[in-house]
Formats: C-alpha cells, structure tokens, sequence
C-alpha cells in the first residue's frame, strides 16, 4: 500500500449510516493512490467501515449496560432518530467484541466500574491522540487497549 494520496476534489461526497444522537448520515470523501491507483474511503474517526451506529452509540451503550446496570434492551444508545434502536443482541455482540472472557464480560465489568471511578475524579487519561471520555469508550477499548479481554 502506498502511502500517497490524492484526494478526489471533483467527486462529491458520499454519504453513509452513522447513527449516533446527533448523526443519521455523515459525509465521506473518497480519495486516490496515485502510485497504485486504489481508491480509498476518509471516513470521520467515529465512524467504522460497514457498520450503521457510530463509535459514540457503542460507547454509550457501554456506559448505559455496564456502569448503569441497565437492561440489554434499555442500554441501547439515544439515537437522533427515534424510532431507529439496535436490537440487545447486536449490543451484546459489540461488547462480545472487547471481553469474550467466561463469565460473560467479566473483566469489561470491574474495568468500565474504574473508568467511571476515573472520570468521576476528574482524571484525564489518553491513548495516543484520542482522549478518554464516556463518548470515546468503546475505540479506545477496540483499538488502544495494551492487552485484549478475551481469554
């Protein structure tokens, strides 16, 4: 893979589900290598590739499930669109996603309990440039956690 890119100016851009409680549709832009001429699609960096809820859904959920002990069907996100809610198993499958441990989710339970500990202290904690925050919970699970929680 190359690493220069040109983006497309001319293309307009296109747009994709990212559901969220301000979001239905976010605009993308596409852009071109022009050593290998693949395209590639800049998504905004709450935004996964092929998925209809934005990471700030999923990490609300987190919160809502984990650290409000809410049930799987009232732990879904506040969605901008209200009749628009993610079914409880596909909540269970992004949290099966960061701790496939058994029991289920037993270290995303007492870790997501020192988190809202953190926050609730003020504490500032970074995993690279993204700052942890209830809205950030669920990339820096995914992405930046020094060790996975699956067993």
């Amino acid at each position: 893979m190359s690493l220069l890119f040109t983006p497309f100016h001319h293309w307009p851009r296109l747009a994709t589900q990212a559901h969220d409680g301000t979001h239905d549709w976010i605009q993308y832009r596409r852009g071109l290598c022009p050593l290998c001429g693949v395209i590639f699609s800049f998504l905004p960096a709450f935004s996964l590739p092929y998925t209809h809820y934005s990471l700030i859904a999923r990490s609300e959920a987190l919160r809502r499930r984990f650290v409000e002990r809410r049930s799987w069907e009232n732990a879904a996100p506040l969605l901008k669109d209200p009749n628009r809610v993610p079914d409880p198993s596909t909540l269970r499958r992004w949290f099966h996603i960061l701790d496939s441990s058994r029991p289920a989710f037993s270290f995303l339970r007492p870790m997501l309990q020192a988190v809202a500990q953190w926050l609730g202290h003020g504490e500032q904690h970074a995993f690279g440039s993204l700052r942890l925050s209830w809205a950030t919970i669920y990339p820096c699970l995914r992405v930046f956690w020094p060790w996975p929680l699956r067993l």
